[in-house]
């Protein structure tokens, strides 16, 4: 004759279950919460002059529009800044040119695209 169950082993698998779906939530929500509040502006990554990172202005910034580029991304004619991957030249008089928190370039694009317009464009102090 084959040994009966406990009445307990529905109750524990049922108990487990509920643990598991629990533990699942919690989990689901603690990965969602990051997304929950409200972004006013994107922010920059932390640099070593900015540790804490800072954020870029709203007037710029769809909250993917802006990056950090390299400074190869970025050069400099008598006429402006000149963007490498589009060609664009922003004048040296242009509003959507701001000084860099953290000394290094950042560049705003409609849409975050590589071949988008300049929104802003963040450059280094010539101190740097």
């Amino acid at each position: 004759m084959p040994a009966l169950a406990p009445r307990s082993a529905p109750i524990a698998r049922a108990a487990r279950r509920l643990l598991n779906s629990l533990v699942a939530a919690v989990v689901l929500i603690a990965a969602a919460i990051p997304f929950a509040a409200p972004a006013l502006a994107h922010d920059a990554k932390p640099t070593a002059a900015m540790p804490q990172g800072w954020s870029y202005p709203f007037s710029c910034c769809s909250g993917y529009d802006c990056r950090e580029v390299s400074q190869t991304s970025i050069s400099e004619r008598p006429e402006g800044y000149v963007i490498k991957g589009t060609g664009e030249v922003v004048a040296y008089s242009d509003k959507r040119i701001k000084n860099s928190p953290d000394g290094e370039y950042h560049w705003c694009s409609v849409a975050g695209a590589n071949d988008g317009k300049t929104i802003c464009l963040f450059v280094p102090p010539s101190s740097y």
